[in-house]
């Protein structure tokens, strides 16, 4: 295969692994804190896009704007979710979590079919199309950009959770429930406020996804899966494995696609998830608490 083809393949695979590991972030934290499998987390991505989408088409808004409101709008609908919905039966078995958010995912999902139709969308800016010349390879301007909204989004949710009270909170709730509650940390608080960052950090994802590759309201579950590999592949809870996660599945899909074809793509992300759980179940970095 041609070395340049084989560039661009790398260099799509970092900016796609990217916008994976921002998707995978919020849906790793929710599932260590909460131990909740969110299969709703998709729907907030597809939100997120949607949100982003309708205010560049209608208002004519600039789509990191778009993406920045559509993160705020997610935070407050997650937070409403968790704590009157969700947190009912937070503390059952996961089984019933899953039941739950699944069936979450298939009401948000076709209330936005009936709302917006299941047709195929996409964000056309200025910048589509256009990008950095570097040799041989392209690097187009938005997918860099949102590699760079994703990275500062990470780096955000750290310092959140290193420096602050409430992030020492969430740590503590992730490390020991019990003892958080004797020590007076509210668990109800703490729950809704980690789902909301799940689901705000999905919308923020979603924004940038319209951006940069086409949005349909059935696009949810595909990026579930993703997130889900990512955490597999990075570690639970943690936050550098999520994004080690997510740039691996990204080079490995996009690479795998130009070598084998690209009917071959969603096969080896999932081919090296079940490479990893029987290597190291753990995850690459995986390990206790958030660091």
């Amino acid at each position: 295969m041609d070395s340049g083809l084989l560039g661009q393949a790398l260099v799509n695979g970092i900016l796609l692994g990217g916008l994976y590991a921002l998707v995978a972030l919020g849906f790793s934290l929710v599932w260590g804190v909460m131990n909740v499998i969110n299969v709703s987390h998709g729907a907030f991505v597809m939100l997120g896009a949607f949100t982003t989408y309708w205010l560049f088409v209608g208002a004519g808004l600039d789509p990191f704007l778009g993406a920045a409101l559509a993160t705020v709008l997610m935070f407050a609908l997650g937070y409403l979710l968790q704590k009157y919905v969700i947190n009912l039966i937070v503390r059952a078995p996961i089984f019933m979590t899953l039941i739950l958010t699944f069936g979450l995912n298939l009401v948000i999902v076709n209330l936005s079919i009936v709302a917006w139709t299941g047709d195929v969308r996409s964000i056309t800016t200025g910048l589509s199309g256009h990008g950095v010349v570097v040799g041989p390879l392209i690097v187009p301007y938005l997918r860099a950009a949102a590699l760079l909204v994703a990275l500062l989004a990470t780096l955000a949710l750290f310092l959140f959770m290193d420096r602050t009270r409430t992030g020492s909170a969430i740590r503590a709730t992730r490390m020991d429930l019990l003892a958080a509650e004797g020590v007076g940390i509210r668990i109800d608080y703490i729950y809704a406020l980690t789902f909301a960052i799940g689901a705000a950090l999905a919308g923020l994802a979603g924004g940038l996804i319209s951006m940069t590759l086409p949005i349909t309201p059935i696009m949810g579950l595909t990026y579930t899966g993703k997130a889900f590999v990512v955490t597999a592949l990075g570690g639970l809870g943690n936050m550098a494995g999520a994004l080690v996660g997510g740039l691996l599945l990204g080079v490995a899909e996009t690479v795998g696609a130009a070598l084998l074809g690209p009917g071959y793509q969603d096969a080896i992300g999932y081919a090296l998830l079940v490479l990893i759980l029987v290597v190291r179940p753990t995850g690459l970095l995986g390990r206790v608490g958030y660091a």
